[in-house]
């Protein structure tokens, strides 16, 4: 290898000296250095968790005050931010307006590339636009290379309209970027195993951190009793189950019961708890519900935790 500096300093495009010989090896040998590769993701993300743990914070905020968390990348990135907003309304019964994701190229880009969709500053302020964003959103962009001009596109035009703005990225940011966003995340996992594979490390690191974000937003919403996922709604069969059981472990009940209290409350298995415990009806226990900013915690006081 040359000891010639890098002729990229983004440390996603530079090559890894670890993996220079792995088109030479059998299959178990190369899974092997891709596994030694990927210890390296859960170091580089805790090195962020005081960042990570602001845009919580941020999340939070927004979501109080009424406002979505928006995701804004392309490709790999992109689809990433969609996946994370697709999954809120299954998990957490929020309503999919709250945490929504934008890919550059449209919805088309997240099956196929869309050529070219993530140059284009004006297209990235444009789709901001078209959202209508304004001071109770938390825009977050997501970029591994940090360079990616849609995204930073987006960002200004969400700025310029008056949300907070957060960004995502896996190499070392710009002195600029810190000075302009509101929060910073950069998990430094290093080069890639393929140069350049981004869907690799910083994939699962950009994975990692939009986990925690819309994780810890919504515990902090009162969407988690205990380590529970209280505020889902029972729709279809395999949630049916998960809402019944959670009923018998903390309620102890049995399945008939459960079912029963759970038809009762509406599908929710938030509203059922409350109902139980406080033995009130659906009505009230849903007013209660509003009062404490829906924690569960917070009406239940010190009753028992199973």
């Amino acid at each position: 290898m040359s000891s010639r500096p890098p002729l990229d300093p983004r440390l996603t495009e530079q090559r890894n000296p670890a993996t220079t010989d792995i088109d030479r090896l059998s299959a178990l040998e190369i899974v092997r250095v891709i596994n030694d590769e990927d210890h390296r993701i859960a170091p580089a993300v805790a090195g962020q968790l005081e960042q990570v743990a602001r845009a919580v914070e941020m999340a939070e905020e927004t979501f109080r005050a009424g406002g979505r968390l928006i995701y804004v990348g392309a490709g790999t990135s992109g689809r990433l931010g969609v996946l994370d907003a697709s999954e809120m309304p299954p998990t957490y019964g929020t309503d999919p307006r709250m945490v929504q994701g934008i890919i550059a190229g449209g919805p088309r880009a997240l099956t196929n590339a869309v050529e070219g969709a993530e140059d284009s500053r004006e297209d990235g302020a444009r789709a901001i636009d078209e959202m209508q964003v304004d001071a109770n959103d938390f825009v977050f962009g997501i970029a591994a290379s940090g360079t990616t001009p849609y995204v930073h596109g987006a960002l200004t035009r969400a700025k310029q309209r008056g949300a907070k703005a957060g960004f995502l990225l896996c190499t070392h940011p710009q002195e600029w970027m810190l000075q302009v966003y509101d929060v910073v995340i950069a998990p430094l996992v290093g080069p890639e195993v393929v140069t350049g594979s981004t869907r690799m490390k910083a994939g699962t690191a950009t994975k990692l951190v939009l986990n925690m974000i819309s994780t810890g937003a919504m515990i902090r919403m009162g969407k988690v009793f205990g380590n529970l996922m209280v505020d889902l709604r029972a729709t279809n069969q395999k949630l049916q189950d998960r809402s019944e059981r959670i009923l018998m472990e903390t309620l102890d009940l049995d399945r008939h019961s459960a079912a029963a209290l759970l038809d009762e409350a509406g599908g929710s298995v938030k509203t059922a708890m409350v109902m139980r415990w406080c033995r009130v009806n659906r009505e009230k226990a849903t007013e209660m519900l509003m009062r404490a900013g829906g924690r569960l915690g917070e009406i239940l006081g010190g009753e028992e935790r199973r």
